[in-house]
C-alpha cells in the first residue's frame, strides 16, 4: 500500500454520520464505539466521537482531492444537500480558483468544511 493520510473528523452522531455520507455513497469499513471509518471509491474518512460539537461554531475542516470533482458534486446535489450560504449541511459550487484549480465546498452536519478539489492531470503525474 502507498503512503497516504486520511482525515480525522468529528461526530456527534455515528448513526447520523453513516446517513449523511452514506448518501454521497460513502460505507462503513470500522465501527466501535469510539472510531468509525468511512469509505468511497479510494477517499477514507475516519470520524471520532464529538457530541458536544457546535456545528456552527466548528473549525474541522479537510480537502478531498477528485478525479472527478463535478461527477462528486452531482452526488451531493443528487442526495439533496442545498447550496445555500448559511446552516449545515449545505454546499458551495465549484468554481475556477486564483491558484488555477477548481474547488467546491460541502459542509456536513457537524460543521466541518470539507473542499472539494479537481485534481489536474498535471498534479496527478506528479505523485
Amino acid at each position: 500500500m502507498a503512503d497516504h493520510a486520511t482525515p480525522n473528523l468529528p461526530s456527534r452522531d455515528f448513526d447520523a454520520t453513516v446517513r449523511f455520507y452514506g448518501r454521497l455513497g460513502f460505507a462503513v469499513r470500522y465501527r466501535d464505539a469510539g472510531w468509525m471509518i468511512l469509505e468511497q471509491g479510494g477517499i477514507v474518512l475516519e470520524f471520532f466521537p464529538h457530541p458536544d460539537l457546535d456545528p456552527l461554531t466548528s473549525w474541522f475542516s479537510c480537502c478531498l482531492r477528485l478525479d472527478d470533482l463535478p461527477g462528486f458534486y452531482a452526488r451531493c446535489t443528487a442526495a439533496d444537500i442545498p447550496e445555500a450560504r448559511q446552516g449545515c449541511p449545505r454546499l458551495h459550487a465549484p468554481q475556477a480558483q486564483p491558484w488555477g484549480g477548481t474547488m467546491a465546498a460541502l459542509i456536513d452536519p457537524d460543521g466541518t468544511l470539507v473542499r472539494l478539489i479537481q485534481n489536474e492531470a498535471d498534479q496527478r503525474q506528479r505523485r
